[in-house]
């Protein structure tokens, strides 16, 4: 009968890893599968990623393009339709979209945009607000603080 105690894989289909600097009897000893002398026979030797046989390499034949704007403002985006979760006349503010899962706590800036409808008055506290989203919150009689 089969059990786990005596299972064992398929006679051939598992090779011996190769034990190479080993000495001479194992068929893998002295210079240890790396040949004679040169770069990739040293420690530490071996090209580096890129290395193209000394001809230009690539990521510098290329030219460099564009700029990374570090004074960039990254929002997060919420739109009407999220909103609908919260109770009517709730404060909604960025503990209350953290706490929502909206929002993570690495996001600084939230930005409300108007897609989707809301059926009922909130008080939204956030760093912006779109022109669209502003007019559909306070036509269902909400607030709007910045």
């Amino acid at each position: 009968m089969l059990t786990l105690s005596n299972l064992s894989p398929q006679p051939g289909s598992r090779k011996p890893r190769k034990r190479i600097g080993r000495g001479l009897g194992s068929g893998h000893g002295k210079t240890a599968t790396r040949g004679h002398k040169g770069h990739k026979a040293r420690s530490g030797g071996g090209i580096k990623i890129g290395f193209e046989g000394g001809q230009m390499p690539l990521q510098r034949r290329l030219p460099k393009r564009g700029f990374t704007n570090i004074f960039k403002k990254v929002y997060a985006i919420i739109n009407l339709q999220d909103l609908e979760r919260f109770a009517p006349d709730t404060r909604v503010d960025r503990e209350a979209l953290i706490a929502a899962g909206l929002v993570s706590k690495s996001d600084t800036l939230v930005k409300i945009l108007g897609n989707g409808e809301l059926q009922h008055a909130l008080t939204v506290s956030v760093d912006k607000v779109s022109g669209s989203a502003r007019q559909k919150i306070e036509a269902v009689g909400g607030k709007i603080e910045e």
